[in-house]
């Protein structure tokens, strides 16, 4: 009989095994545990955001009650006091590489020719329980930030990076590698007069909307061709200067829009884009609600509420395993052809992590059914008649 590989078999095979293990030897990935490695440990971190483990007790009983599908994921038998020390010792470089080329591996899947360059940056925050001794109050929760930039036209997160819940957003928003052409969109959280030239200097563009301290000087009104937008609309459209009174400077062409959204309540944008419709910009912000959608999916789907570690580093390390399922899965997708819904698609994994079957028909039937009853011989053989 041919042998069919499971559906965790098949998601691991998006990891290019030799270049992992060539990450490992460069980052030493293995020093404190040689007999449980980097494979090994990423491999049960993956099948725990899948399978919706929420302990390492369960996380451990889970997986050793399929024994029979370790060997072919390049695994062995779990051990919980094994797992807890490689939580807390192994350094997070090597989970974190293996998301960065994930990530590109799912944008050459789904690059479309002509698509705009959107990217989404925000970030959301990880509560911890007061046994986290290394968690930080920053006035509304206690515990981590998980921040990220979205590449919506794709459905992948392009840059994780985790900090404490104390670290303000833009100070990582501006180690964002900033890209040509490309269009950034956040919030007031992200407000650096500096970044924002830099952003202009790159070429690049950037809706946000206003602090509500800052001044801005019209300097000429804009003619709005069109107001109407997708529930919205736009009252006012405005090329502006910071007038500001003290020493922040921002040398570089604003508009500021004023859009009127359904609720009847009006927000302030503004962008350095002068090309693109006063009705163009207001969407484009309208579109960051998606970024806040991947936090909600992420959160209701994968293990990022209940951890298996009460370290940093374990958290940190379950967080970007959380990253690195979510973008197999939509891999997964993307390469077999799945229509299904994202949530019905993940539902039907986590049912069947070491069912043997192809992905592609993970909403379809057996082939056969072993309650219908089957010919005990082939039509086409001659049968012989004894009177």
């Amino acid at each position: 009989m041919r042998h069919v590989d499971s559906i965790f078999t098949n998601l691991l095979k998006f990891i290019d095994r030799r270049a992992f293990k060539a990450r490992v030897a460069r980052l030493d990935g293995d020093a404190y545990d040689k007999s449980f490695g980097s494979w090994e440990h990423l491999v049960a971190l993956i099948f725990a955001q899948l399978s919706a483990a929420t302990s390492l007790r369960g996380l451990v009983t889970a997986w050793n009650a399929n024994a029979h599908g370790h060997y072919h994921v390049g695994a062995g038998p779990l051990a919980r006091s094994t797992l807890s020390d490689a939580n807390s010792r192994r350094p997070p470089g090597v989970f974190a590489e293996t998301f960065s080329l994930l990530t590109g591996e799912l944008d050459r899947k789904t690059r479309r020719e002509g698509a705009q360059m959107l990217r989404l940056i925000d970030s959301t925050p990880v509560p911890l329980s007061q046994m986290c001794d290394f968690a930080r109050w920053n006035g509304r929760i206690r515990g981590l930030k998980m921040h990220v930039v979205y590449d919506p036209g794709a459905d992948r997160p392009m840059r994780v990076e985790i900090t404490l819940a104390n670290v303000n957003d833009v100070e990582i928003g501006r180690k964002t590698q900033l890209e040509a052409g490309a269009t950034y969109a956040f919030d007031k959280a992200y407000c650096h007069y500096g970044w924002w030239a830099q952003i202009n200097a790159a070429g690049a563009f950037l809706v946000t909307r206003p602090k509500k301290n800052a001044r801005f000087s019209v300097m000429a009104a804009r003619v709005l061709a069109q107001t109407q937008g997708d529930g919205f609309c736009v009252l006012a459209d405005d090329q502006v200067a910071l007038a500001s009174k003290g020493d922040s400077q921002l040398p570089i062409p604003l508009r500021r829009i004023l859009v009127e959204r359904e609720d009847a309540k009006t927000i302030t944008l503004l962008t350095n884009d002068l090309t693109r419709s006063a009705v163009e910009i207001a969407a484009i912000y309208k579109a960051r609600w998606q970024v806040e959608l991947l936090f909600r999916w992420i959160k209701q789907h994968l293990e990022i509420r209940c951890f298996i570690g009460r370290s940093q580093n374990a958290v940190n390390l379950q967080l970007i395993a959380a990253m690195i399922a979510f973008v197999l899965l939509r891999l997964a997708a993307r390469l077999h052809g799945v229509t299904l819904p994202a949530l019905r698609f993940a539902e039907l994994v986590a049912a069947g992590l070491f069912t043997r079957r192809p992905i592609a028909r993970i909403d379809k039937p057996p082939p056969v059914n072993p309650a219908k009853p089957q010919p005990k011989s082939s039509p086409n053989q001659c049968e012989f008649s004894y009177a």
